[in-house]
């Protein structure tokens, strides 16, 4: 029998007999998929330091996207193809998230930029140090929060940029055999 699974963090909907292990669409751990009915509209009354560093959020979410939709294209096979182009579409929900929280309308995210290099092995460095960046301001904007809800949502993206990190990680290990 399905069930409706909502994302605490993303607020995507998913239907299936059990929660999966992570939101196949912002990559949240299962604890944030909660029965639908349980969901709640992150309606927060957000202090001043927390629009600001949402607005920051938006910005290096968008940017990322925008990177790895790049990278997918430039990606010489079919695994980092797909590896980039599942990144490119976390960040963008990520951005969409974020955009909840501000009650702001999403902005584009160019998929056909060509902001980044040619070669997979600089794709993957420029990845670890975007990651990396969005970690360290994440954590910042955590700490930085007097909203629960907020400090919550930060920390479950940090969660999810240290698996990216972790992936980009494997995958220049792997080119290094």
């Amino acid at each position: 029998m399905l069930n409706v699974y909502r994302c605490w963090i993303c607020g995507e909907t998913y239907l299936g007999e059990e929660p999966p292990s992570d939101c196949p669409y912002c990559g949240a751990d299962k604890q944030f998929l909660k029965p639908g009915e349980e969901y709640e509209y992150p309606e927060v009354e957000l202090s001043e330091k927390s629009r600001e560093n949402f607005e920051a959020a938006l910005k290096l979410e968008v940017d990322n996207a925008t990177f790895y939709f790049c990278a997918a294209k430039r990606a010489e096979d079919v695994k980092r193809q797909g590896m980039f182009k599942r990144l490119a579409k976390v960040e963008a929900e990520h951005a969409e998230s974020i955009c909840m929280f501000l009650d702001i309308d999403e902005p584009s995210i160019n998929k056909n930029s060509e902001e980044c290099a040619y070669q997979l092995l600089e794709n993957l460095e420029d990845a670890q140090k975007r990651e990396t960046r969005a970690i360290n301001h994440y954590r910042k904007f955590a700490e930085e929060a007097v909203e629960p809800r907020v400090k919550e949502f930060f920390e479950a993206i940090v969660d999810i940029e240290t698996d990216h990190l972790e992936l980009h990680q494997q995958e220049l290990e792997e080119l290094e055999e």
